[in-house]
């Protein structure tokens, strides 16, 4: 079984970073939202918001993702925690998808290679978030802070 490290102490920094991430995709979503206003869902126009290209569909999914990762970093217990996990891997797998098809009529999201970029650094930014931001005991916590400190844990430094 994999190991997540539990109560680790830059939580709060990694809670910031995702908001900040959720904040950003709203912002992005809400824009697009209004420059692609009035054109059909899977425009290939290049209508861009924030850098980006996007079109309404984009845009609209934007919006919607956005708001998902600022709940996730509002919550305190671990279903921020999971709901980076989740955003990293679909950031990722997304960006990864969106690439093979850049040049192809199958790109129904308007992407670009900017926008391809964008979200991988975003999918592992949120994965990173996602490993570090789990919440355990008190207990769990001393075994975690126990394990780091042993005299074993510090000769291999």
């Amino acid at each position: 079984m994999a190991h997540f490290p539990v109560n680790h102490p830059a939580r709060p920094l990694y809670r910031v970073l995702s908001g900040l991430i959720g904040l950003y995709i709203l912002v992005f979503g809400v824009w697009g939202v209004f420059e692609t206003w009035g054109n059909s869902l899977f425009s290939r126009e290049s209508t861009s918001a924030l850098g980006l290209r996007t079109n309404l569909a984009f845009a609209l999914v934007s919006v919607v993702f956005g708001a998902f990762l600022l709940i996730g970093a509002s919550r305190r217990g671990n279903l921020g925690h999971y709901m980076n996990l989740t955003a990293g891997a679909v950031f990722l797998v997304t960006g990864i998808l969106m690439m093979a098809v850049l040049q192809t009529s199958a790109n129904f999201l308007n992407f670009s290679m900017s926008t391809v970029l964008v979200s991988l650094v975003f999918g592992l930014i949120l994965l990173a978030t996602g490993l570090y931001d789990k919440v355990g005991t008190d207990e769990h916590a001393e075994d975690e802070r126990r394990r780091r400190e042993h005299p074993i844990a510090e000769a291999h430094r």
